[in-house]
C-alpha cells in the first residue's frame, strides 16, 4: 500500500457533536501521516489547512498564522498529495463543479480529496470562536462562527468528500477549507465561484482512523446521539 493511498484522519465528527474539543494530537505527529489536508485546532479554536506539510490557523477573527508543532487537534483530516487526476477549469461555481466531478468520474462511494489552485470570484468562509470548558455542544459552538468574504482572490481550495455511509465518523459530502496565497484570508468554506484555476482530485484505497482512547474525556463520553445526523449537517454546512 503506497503513502498516497492512504487518508488519515484524527478524531471524528461524532466526538465534536457533544463538545469534546481537547487536543488529543500534536501537529508534529499529524504531519508524520500527511503534507496536505484540514481540521480545527484545540478548543475548536478556528479552522485548520495544511498545506505543503505547514498548518495554519484561521481564527474567528479571520487572522491567519502558521501553527506550532507542539499545538493540538481534536480532529484533522490529512494525505500525501498526489493527485489522481488534474485538470484545469474556467468559471464554475462550487455546485456545479461538484455536479461535473460526479458526471466525470465514479467517485460516489470512495473518499477523494479535492484540491483548487487558482483565482477565485467570490469566496464565502467562516471560523468559530475557541470555545472554553466546559465546552458546549458543537451546534451552540457554531452560533458563535464569523463569516468572511473576498472577491477576485487567489489561493487554494482543499478538502474531502466522504460518502454518505460515513456520517459521524466524518461529514459526509464535501468539506472544503479555503487559504489565500497572502496566508491573509482564509477558513472553512461555505460558497465559491472559481475564475479560473487547477483542479486536482485524489483517491484513497484506505482510511486510517486514528482514535484518542488515551483521552479520558474521550472513553468516557456518550457518542450515541439519535440526532447526529441532524447537528452535524446544521453546524457544518
Amino acid at each position: 500500500m503506497a503513502k498516497e493511498d492512504v487518508l488519515y484522519q484524527h478524531g471524528t465528527l461524532a466526538l465534536l457533536v457533544p463538545g469534546l474539543y481537547y487536543g488529543t494530537q500534536s501537529i508534529a505527529d499529524l504531519l508524520t501521516h500527511g503534507d496536505t489536508g484540514i481540521g480545527t485546532a484545540d478548543g475548536l479554536d478556528g479552522e485548520m489547512v495544511i498545506l505543503a506539510g505547514h498548518a495554519y490557523q484561521i481564527s474567528g477573527k479571520g487572522t491567519v498564522r502558521e501553527m506550532a508543532s507542539d499545538e493540538l487537534t481534536p480532529f484533522a483530516n490529512v494525505h500525501f498529495d498526489q493527485p489522481t487526476n488534474d485538470y484545469d477549469r474556467q468559471n464554475i461555481s462550487s455546485a456545479d463543479l461538484e455536479k461535473e466531478i460526479f458526471a466525470d468520474h465514479q467517485f460516489a462511494n470512495q473518499f477523494f480529496a479535492i484540491k483548487i489552485h487558482g483565482t477565485f470570484s467570490h469566496v464565502q468562509t467562516r471560523a468559530i470562536d475557541k470555545q472554553k470548558p466546559p465546552y458546549p455542544p458543537l451546534a451552540e459552538a457554531a452560533k458563535s462562527q464569523h463569516v468572511f468574504e473576498k472577491d477576485d482572490v487567489t489561493g487554494t481550495l482543499i478538502g474531502y468528500y466522504s460518502p454518505d455511509l460515513y456520517q459521524g465518523t466524518t461529514s459526509a459530502g464535501f468539506h472544503v477549507h479555503f487559504l489565500d496565497d497572502d496566508h491573509t484570508f482564509g477558513g472553512h468554506i461555505l460558497a465559491y465561484a472559481l475564475t479560473e484555476g487547477k483542479v486536482s482530485l485524489q483517491t484513497f484505497s484506505d482510511f486510517n482512523l486514528h482514535l484518542p482512547v488515551y483521552d479520558s474525556h474521550f472513553v468516557q463520553a456518550d457518542l450515541n446521539d439519535p440526532e447526529l445526523d441532524k447537528q452535524i449537517k446544521a453546524a457544518e454546512h
